[in-house]
Parts: C-alpha cells; sequence; structure tokens
C-alpha cells in the first residue's frame, strides 16, 4: 500500500471473495506481519525521539509521530499534529530510508546526553536480570557468571546465554 491508498483493482479483486477466502488471507497476512524478522527490520531503523509516518486505520490517512517508547511487538509515538498518544504494531509504521539524514529542525536542537550504557560492575552473580534474544523475545534469567565483556545468565527454559552487559536489564521482584 502507497501513502495514496490501496490499489482500486486489488479492492475489486477482494470484493469478489467469499468470506472463507477473505478470512485465509487475514491469517496469512497476520502471520506474516507477526514475523520477527520483519519487525526487526523496521525497529532496527528505528530510535526514541525519531519522526516516522504511520497509518491512521480509522481513515486511513498517513499521519507523522514522535518515538517515544519501543517494546517487543509494539511502538508508542506521540502524534505531532494531534498530541496523541498512539500505541501500534511495527507494520503500520515508515520509518525513513535507511542513510537518511535527520531533518533541519532536529538538526538545531542539541541532542540530549546519551544514557550510560550498563557495565561489568553494574552486575552481580545472582542478580535476576531480562533481555532481548535475537527473536526479540525476551528472556528472564539469573547471572551465574560475569566474564570479561557478557555475562552467562541461565534461563528456566535451557542452557546459559552468554549477553552483552549493554543488553542486560535488572528484574526488581515486587
Amino acid at each position: 500500500m502507497d501513502t495514496q491508498g490501496p490499489n482500486p483493482q486489488l479492492i475489486d479483486a477482494l470484493s469478489q471473495a467469499s468470506s472463507l477466502e477473505l478470512f485465509q488471507l487475514s491469517t496469512i497476512i497476520e502471520r506474516m506481519l507477526a514475523d520477527p524478522r520483519r519487525i526487526i527490520a523496521v525497529r532496527s531503523r528505528m530510535h526514541l525521539g525519531q519522526t516516522v509516518r504511520f497509518l491512521d486505520w480509522h481513515d486511513g490517512r498517513m499521519r507523522s509521530g514522535k518515538v517515544v517508547a519501543m517494546r517487543d511487538h509494539q511502538v508508542t509515538l506521540h502524534e505531532t499534529d494531534a498530541r496523541r498518544e498512539w500505541k501500534l504494531p511495527y507494520a503500520a509504521i515508515e520509518p525513513p530510508p535507511a542513510g537518511a539524514q535527520p531533518a533541519a529542525s532536529t538538526a538545531t536542537t542539541p541532542a540530549p546526553p546519551a544514557p550510560s550504557q550498563p557495565g561489568r560492575d553494574d552486575f552481580r552473580c545472582g542478580e535476576k536480570v531480562s533481555f532481548e534474544d535475537r527473536y526479540m523475545q525476551t528472556q528472564i534469567g539469573t547471572i551465574v557468571r560475569i566474564n570479561q565483556r557478557t555475562a552467562t545468565v541461565e534461563t528456566a527454559d535451557g542452557p546459559g546465554w552468554r549477553v552483552p552487559f549493554r543488553l542486560l536489564r535488572h528484574v526488581v521482584d515486587i
């Protein structure tokens, strides 16, 4: 789908399909959109504070918003014009092309200082931590060894993971 809307011939062909065929197509599309590779492809080109375009499912129009949070399967945007917050799947986002230069308005605003990344001294053996694996699944486990650049984390469902400190987050039990 482009920014002008769906192709009229496609809409006509879909209107001729049976309900079962439309349901099958819907199921296939949902599976394809939930594919972690597609999510990673969009997510890897986004960062907090970035302005992106997204599809408003109410009226089918493209809108602009600033990325305020990124989760496993959805992104939270603050709409530029209406001052509304949107929680959307990554499939609804149109990030700028790879290598695109930031807009002139953001270039004049000084960037906030980058948060310091956690290092070896921030973690201890026995601490409960979480991290996202390569398939964007959140894993929770306990640190069993501190290495030079990584921590060995054991999870409930398998062998230990060697995880860089920058990817680890402390888990607090309440």
